[in-house]
């Protein structure tokens, strides 16, 4: 199964959605505002994407952080403060059941999508 998290009212999200109903791609959208996250799901894009890429430093959820927090944040710590506020994490985040991806552009998306059915 096809999984897309992200947040609704974020317009790259709502592109890639968008994108995948256009090719008529099935799949399931994870609301992380609504939701939550799992530790266990954010530790496995940790070790699949590496912290420093899911985590986005420009996020205004970022910004909110304690300068000490953000200072001494490794994969650990990252992992924790995106549980408790999971729009931390860049979005979108696309799980195909075989590859995480992160972001959108319709080319990367038909590059993932067209190597997945051959």
């Amino acid at each position: 199964m096809i999984t897309l998290y992200g947040i609704p009212n974020c317009d790259t999200v709502r592109k890639a959605r968008q994108w995948l109903a256009q090719q008529n791609i099935d799949y399931q959208f994870h609301d992380f505002r609504e939701a939550g996250l799992e530790l266990a799901t954010l530790e496995q894009w940790f070790d699949s994407l590496g912290w420093e890429s899911v985590i986005n430093r420009r996020s205004t959820s970022w910004k909110q952080l304690s300068p000490e927090r953000r200072d001494g944040m490794n994969a650990e710590a990252a992992a924790a403060a995106a549980v408790e506020h999971p729009t931390l994490v860049k979005r979108p985040v696309l799980d195909t059941g075989k590859s995480l991806h992160l972001g959108f552009t319709p080319a990367a998306y038909q590059d993932i999508f067209n190597q997945r059915t051959l």
